[in-house]
């Protein structure tokens, strides 16, 4: 006689891979804070889709004084969340993405959209913001991990 245990057992364990394999819709954050210049540079990730890997990205600058800019990232619409942090000079950091670069501008209080060309080529890399082996959205500082190539498409 068949019984319907393995049926539900079936039917519970798809729904627990179903669930696994499932993207939540919570925001996370990543942040590096550079103490000595006041500096917090925060990129949360959102998914949009609970089964591909399509993320929305937004960066948050908190620097002296009490400055605070919040500002949307071209969004991730397939394996491209990463975010590489450069120094790109006295009180200037860019953030670079696979389609997308800003520059903060520290003293300024200011983030604005550059395009590629015009971004200093004599950086300093201090880190990426990426997914850990295990999917989870973190910081990388550079002694942790080397800079990462984008990939051409």
């Amino acid at each position: 006689m068949i019984t319907a245990y393995p049926a539900r057992s079936v039917v519970c364990l798809f729904l627990l891979l179903l669930l696994v394999a499932c993207n939540s819709d919570v925001p996370v954050p990543a942040a590096v804070e550079f103490s000595a210049d006041q500096v917090r540079v925060t990129i949360t990730r959102t998914a949009t889709n609970p089964f591909l890997s399509r993320h929305d990205l937004h960066l948050t600058f908190k620097g002296p004084g009490g400055c605070s800019i919040e500002v949307d990232l071209f969004p991730n619409t397939g394996y491209a969340s990463r975010r590489n942090l450069y120094q790109a000079g006295v009180g200037v950091l860019y953030v670079v993405g696979q389609f997308d670069a800003r520059v903060i501008d520290v003293p300024h209080c200011t983030v604005t959209l550059a395009e590629f060309r015009t971004l200093d080529r004599y950086v300093t890399f201090l880190g990426s913001f990426d997914e850990n082996e295990q999917k989870v959205w973190t910081y990388f500082p550079a002694g942790q991990r080397s800079e990462l190539p984008f990939e051409k498409r």
